[in-house]
């Protein structure tokens, strides 16, 4: 909200600069109060550039310009905030978007070759006795099967798991710290989401989950996980919380 009224005061700057070079000459700063006034304008002008390059000058006068007359009102008043918000909020997405593509892109030039080393594992994975390969490509093997009731995506449980890369090495671990872990089933990663709702309560399931049902080209940055690396976890379903 902070950028939205910045931009908001901005624009109100910006137009009495442009309706400035439409007909009033320009001042000169014959004393403090003028200086003043033109460093904030100079500083509003360069923030609005900054935050938001791609505003129509033209259509900035005009909105100014129908305030002022109260005159030809193309939006109305109560819908200023949510016509700013929505783009601002589309901007914001788009850019994400944006960027994840950008580092996808990046991963996929610098760790090609694990992504293949992944693929290659869960290839010859998937043939190995007992083990079970959903449509997603989500692999998983039944260490115990539990008799109690099975989870949705909607509800919370309680679990003990160990995480390990497909070399053996453990990246996280509530065996290993003694304590359970608690979450919403749909709030985790898509092969847990997807692999939790296999399990009754009681069972213990070993999950071979595909990068892409992991964490892909954006793992967690400085940990052990490498973008597009598969990942291996041994689950135990405690309990539905609720």
């Amino acid at each position: 909200m902070k950028v939205i009224k910045l931009l908001v005061v901005c624009t109100v700057v910006v137009t009495l600069i442009s309706c400035n070079k439409n007909g009033v000459s320009n001042k000169s700063l014959n004393s403090q109060l003028d200086s003043v006034s033109y460093a904030i304008g100079l500083d509003m002008g360069m923030k609005l550039k900054a935050n938001f390059e791609d505003a129509d000058a033209e259509l900035f006068i005009q909105g100014f310009q129908n305030a002022l007359d109260s005159t030809n009102i193309l939006i109305a008043p109560d819908q200023l905030n949510a016509t700013i918000s929505a783009y601002f909020q589309k901007k914001q997405q788009a850019d994400m978007i944006k960027q994840q593509a950008e580092a996808a892109e990046k991963a996929a030039a610098e760790f090609g070759d694990v992504k293949k080393e992944g693929e290659k594992f869960l290839e010859e994975n998937k043939t190995k006795s007992g083990v079970t390969t959903t449509a997603s490509g989500l692999q998983y093997s039944i260490i115990r099967e539990g008799s109690g009731e099975k989870p949705t995506a909607a509800s919370q449980v309680r679990v003990h798991y160990h995480g390990t890369l497909i070399d053996g090495t453990v990246f996280d671990s509530s065996v290993d710290r003694g304590e359970p872990a608690q979450f919403g089933v749909g709030q985790v990663i898509k092969g847990w989401t997807e692999g939790l709702q296999l399990m009754s309560v009681g069972s213990k399931f070993k999950f071979y989950i595909p990068q892409d049902l992991a964490y892909g080209a954006t793992p967690r940055p400085g940990g052990a996980i490498k973008p597009f690396m598969p990942l291996i976890f041994e689950v135990e379903l405690l309990e539905i919380v609720k």
